[in-house]
């Protein structure tokens, strides 16, 4: 678990680095701050979902696909009041663009959070089938 965690957090990093460039030529004076507030606005209720799946990974498949979409409606609400809360709230966050990069961030660490959910999925449905497979003796 705590390897997925730090892939997501890494995966989150590494797009706010992509980010930082074209945010600070298209805004030099706060492009730099919205994709530090869009991205930390969207990782909180990410680690929050990513551990909701984790724990329900053990649980019946019900309660695994309660957690994907319950965990992804969870996270559009929360950064959505979040980002409108920010928006009207702070003066240095009243602008379109920060609107936008948190757009971006949320459908990218939403991909990035669904591959490593996936593969986590796939991983131990593996496991759970090759030890049904081992002859008991």
């Amino acid at each position: 678990m705590i390897r997925a965690l730090g892939q997501l957090w890494t995966g989150t990093i590494a797009l706010w680095l992509l980010a930082a460039l074209p945010a600070w030529l298209l805004s030099p004076e706060t492009g730099l701050l919205d994709i530090t507030v869009a991205s930390l606005l969207c990782l909180a209720p990410m680690t929050a979902t990513m551990l909701w799946c984790h724990y329900a990974l053990r649980g019946a498949p019900e309660q695994q696909l309660l957690a994907v979409l319950g965990g992804t409606g969870v996270r559009l609400f929360v950064v959505l009041l979040g980002s409108i809360g920010l928006f009207f709230a702070v003066d240095a966050l009243a602008r379109p663009a920060f609107l936008v990069w948190v757009v971006v961030f949320y459908l990218l660490t939403l991909t990035l959070e669904v591959i490593l959910v996936v593969q986590r999925q796939n991983a131990a449905s593996g496991t759970a089938a090759a030890g049904a497979r081992e002859p008991r003796s």
